[in-house]
């Protein structure tokens, strides 16, 4: 009889093991999502602040879709890469991105809300902007790599100013 319940002991322990095991598994594969999510976007940013159009390709799926506002809407990579090498060729920028909130929704897909601080430069129009606001993006797995397949921008504020009409800070001697 207490042979028996050790062998009963041991079966749900390693039962129990075994099923620890997998949990820890499955939790450790959603972190790595997240972690690749997140590797993605700041590559995104990190790309757009330096211009590394060539390598902002690879944070695309083929067939993305970009929402930058009322007026640009965008259907494919391509059109999504042209757009921003036209556009943000004139800007100096650093995009903040905070925040984010990644849901994984199956193995290959997921979704993610993230606030957004952008400090602009318009080099041609001596103007700057600061923006706030939230970007709301889908993302899928191809070939092991999260791709970013949709992306929303809304913004909450955006300041301009003319650059040329501020002065420059005294200087201590």
């Amino acid at each position: 009889m207490e042979d028996d319940r050790k062998e009963l002991a041991m079966t749900t322990e390693v039962w129990d093991l075994d099923a620890r095991v997998r949990l820890l598994e499955e939790e450790y594969r959603e972190m790595r999502n997240i972690e690749g999510i997140r590797r993605v976007k700041y590559k995104y940013w990190r790309c757009l602040d330096t211009k590394a159009f060539d390598e902002l390709a690879d944070c695309f799926t083929q067939d993305a879709v970009a929402d930058y506002g009322p007026r640009i809407k965008l259907q494919g990579r391509a059109a999504i890469l042209d757009f921003l090498r036209q556009t943000m060729a004139r800007f100096t920028c650093v995009h903040h991105g905070h925040n984010p909130e990644i849901d994984i929704t199956s193995e290959d897909t997921a979704r993610g809300t993230w606030a957004l601080y952008n400090y602009m430069i318009d080099n041609r129009a001596s103007r700057g902007f600061r923006i706030g606001g939230f970007y709301y993006d889908e993302y899928a797995k191809e070939d092991g790599q999260w791709r970013i397949r949709s992306t929303r921008e809304v913004n909450l504020f955006r300041e301009t100013w003319d650059r040329e009409s501020r002065q420059e800070p005294e200087r201590a001697p």
